[in-house]
């Protein structure tokens, strides 16, 4: 029931991204993943993995609102994706929001728009509400064309319309994009895979009660 409430509430603060109950339904993985035994899912529920390798939905999504809880052990580094049409190959062509342990020496000197929540390589979250690494966070993501929102916690931290990327070297703000994400926002298809990043720092991201609607 919080996924529930929380996500309307956040739907609301939105801009009319959906109106109405959202009709959630478990999000539905590949079995690659599992059946490599990189990723694992305990009696609870709970997701992990134990290398650097991306876990993708069975299906492709558009026009969607997808709900979920992360933890990071300290130093970690994962992220979400969203839009991936290209599993191989991934990072040039789709859309990462990051998961990141911000507090750990590591990362601190990374630019904003690489720190937790951000739009990775792309666009800094406009506040920083994480819970310390340990603590389970809640995170939805609407992703409605080129309208991309993320709520963390209930707090809006992204509102991005990527239609606006139209360079692949520099941000509409005017900072350099990161060279090897080389495809243009712009021109990403809004249909893709849903990911999540396995151990890429080193450390693991742990998800639960991962979720998904249609956008309305």
């Amino acid at each position: 029931m919080k996924f529930l409430i929380t996500a309307l509430a956040a739907c609301g603060l939105a801009g009319g991204c959906c109106c109405g109950k959202l009709d959630y339904a478990n999000l539905e993985w590949s079995h690659d993943a599992f059946d490599s035994g990189v990723w694992t899912k305990d009696a609870s529920g709970v997701m992990t993995a134990s290398k650097d390798a991306a876990i993708w939905s069975e299906s492709e999504h558009e026009n969607f609102v997808l709900d979920f809880e992360y933890k990071l052990d300290p130093g970690a580094n994962s992220g979400v994706i969203i839009y991936a049409s290209d599993t191989k190959n991934w990072i040039p062509g789709s859309v990462e929001i990051q998961l990141l342990d911000d507090n750990a020496p590591k990362w601190k000197k990374d630019a904003p728009f690489l720190k937790n929540s951000s739009l990775y390589g792309h666009l800094a979250p406009s506040a920083a509400p994480a819970k310390p690494a340990g603590e389970w966070n809640h995170m939805t993501v609407f992703a409605n064309g080129k309208s991309v929102k993320v709520f963390l916690n209930g707090v809006k931290t992204i509102d991005a319309d990527l239609s606006r990327w139209t360079s692949a070297k520099k941000n509409p703000d005017g900072s350099d994009i990161p060279p090897w994400l080389s495809v243009p926002w712009a021109e990403v298809p809004t249909k893709g895979r849903i990911g999540f990043q396995g151990m890429h720092g080193g450390a693991k991201p742990y998800f639960r009660s991962v979720r998904i609607a249609r956008a309305k």
